[in-house]
């Protein structure tokens, strides 16, 4: 069968969203609901994959869900929950634990990299995300994720799932109606645009991350003008002059991420950004990319901070999202019972 062209993604509510998430995924959102049915999700479920303190993990899923809106995801245009409040995460999930194989898991690189050396203390949610992450864009039928290169591989195993799914039950899926036996679809990254892979501020060989215990690496979007200013000051540099040309940022990570920050800021190139700051120092290029980090993003900042001082505008947001949600999901689910042979009322 044809499916319906349909966008999920989503972000988990541990710390502030940075600066890496807005130019990696949040500005492809935007333009994304401006031609596609969007589902954008806070994913609170992967959150308790770890521990959380139940007071911050509230708070925490507010304020994702007021940066998003902040930065300029509509409401009315997407969708926009947190993924507790649908049900069907949770019950696909658990029908992809039983059809996911565990050779499967034991090949997912991020499990090893979260778990680290201690491996026997990790939680099963851990180690099963990928199947639950498949569920989210499955339970909609999405057909389209925009990821990172961290997700590519979970979102590759989503499409094993679907594959696996739609061949275990291929009997069954033409019984409920559809002839060519297609009940789930292998969804599609969609690769983000040039400032993908933001780094980090103090290391421009690692990701920019909430989990970086240097505040000084990221900037975050709910930093005031001020803090950013200071950050992008303090940014790890190195003596050279910028270089007039793309190739000479080679071997000189730390000039080459703010480099591609200031292009991704401004909707410019690297070869522009780089014919206007050639040779220059870097105290001159930072002053000009703390000026257009401020005026991109201290407004984002501010209306997340209005939004968090009315919480139940938000809560009422996410409710109306779930509803929505769930007027998707639900059929899908309830077609999912009918063809693995479970009962429903």
């Amino acid at each position: 069968m044809k499916f319906n062209e349909r966008v999920f993604s989503g972000m988990q509510p541990t710390g502030s969203l940075h600066l890496g998430n807005y130019l990696g995924a949040i500005l492809q959102w935007i333009e994304l609901q401006k031609t596609h049915e969007c589902i954008y999700c806070v994913v609170d479920l992967h959150a308790i994959t770890v521990w959380q303190d139940p007071a911050e993990l509230s708070r925490a899923i507010r304020q994702v869900t007021a940066t998003y809106i902040s930065a300029g995801l509509d409401p009315m245009r997407s969708i926009v929950f947190n993924q507790s409040q649908v049900s069907a995460h949770a019950e696909l999930g658990w029908i992809f634990n039983c059809v996911a194989r565990l050779g499967w898991l034991n090949r997912m690189t991020q499990f090893k990299e979260k778990a680290g050396k201690d491996r026997e203390n990790a939680s099963v949610g851990l180690y099963a995300y990928p199947n639950l992450m498949a569920a989210d864009i499955l339970a909609y039928r999405a057909t389209h994720v925009p990821v990172g290169e961290d997700q590519k591989q979970h979102l590759e195993l989503a499409r094993d799932i679907a594959q696996k799914f739609n061949n275990d039950f291929r009997e069954s899926i033409v019984r409920v109606g559809r002839e060519d036996g297609i009940f789930f679809p292998q969804p599609d990254p969609v690769i983000t645009g040039p400032a993908t892979r933001v780094m980090s501020l103090r290391d421009g060989t690692k990701k920019m991350s909430k989990s970086d215990p240097s505040d000084l690496s990221r900037i975050n979007l709910t930093d005031d003008a001020d803090t950013i200013a200071r950050k992008i000051q303090k940014a790890k540099t190195d003596p050279e002059p910028l270089p007039s040309e793309p190739a000479g940022l080679k071997a000189r990570p730390e000039a080459d991420n703010l480099v591609g920050i200031y292009a991704a800021l401004a909707g410019s190139s690297v070869p522009d950004v780089l014919a206007e700051y050639g040779g220059a120092q870097f105290s001159t290029f930072k002053k000009a990319l703390a000026e257009r980090a401020v005026e991109r993003l201290s407004p984002i900042a501010d209306e997340t901070r209005r939004m968090m001082q009315q919480p139940d505008e938000i809560d009422r947001i996410l409710a109306d999202g779930a509803a929505r949600a769930r007027a998707i999901a639900d059929p899908i689910m309830a077609e999912v019972k009918d063809v693995i042979g479970l009962i429903r009322s």
